[in-house]
């Protein structure tokens, strides 16, 4: 009797466990500071294989927040500067640990005009997201 007391109990403790409705990798909400003298028009971020449009961002401006599945401290951004298609390039978040549930800023700066590239000069974790 005791027996299937204990086993009972065992699978009533098992069924009583609940799944949480937000997965910890995300979701994050970003945005893009320019901290160049130009301004940056067709804003792209593609973070782990979603790229998703930011907008035109003014010299030093801030974009709006974007939200996104899951973030990584590195992402691909891409901006039209005077027409020309500038980019950090493609980034690899196979081994990359992720942002979290967290708004966050990646400041980004044109690092060679010849070679149309930008860089994330830093990714600023503003505060945790707030998920009802």
């Amino acid at each position: 009797m005791k027996k299937y007391f204990v086993i009972a109990m065992i699978l009533l403790s098992v069924l009583a466990c609940k799944k949480t409705k937000f997965s910890p990798e995300g979701p994050t909400d970003v945005r893009v500071h320019n901290l160049s003298d130009l301004a940056f028009t067709e804003v792209t971020v593609n973070t782990n294989g979603t790229a998703l449009p930011m907008g035109d961002v003014g010299a030093g401006d801030y974009s709006e927040y974007v939200r996104f599945e899951k973030a990584f401290p590195k992402a691909e951004i891409s901006a039209k500067i005077n027409g020309i298609l500038f980019t950090t390039g493609a980034v690899n978040t196979t081994y990359m640990q992720y942002i979290g549930q967290d708004r966050i800023t990646y400041e980004v700066y044109i690092s060679n005009v010849d070679r149309k590239e930008l860089t994330i000069n830093n990714v600023v974790i503003e505060e945790p997201l707030v998920l009802k």
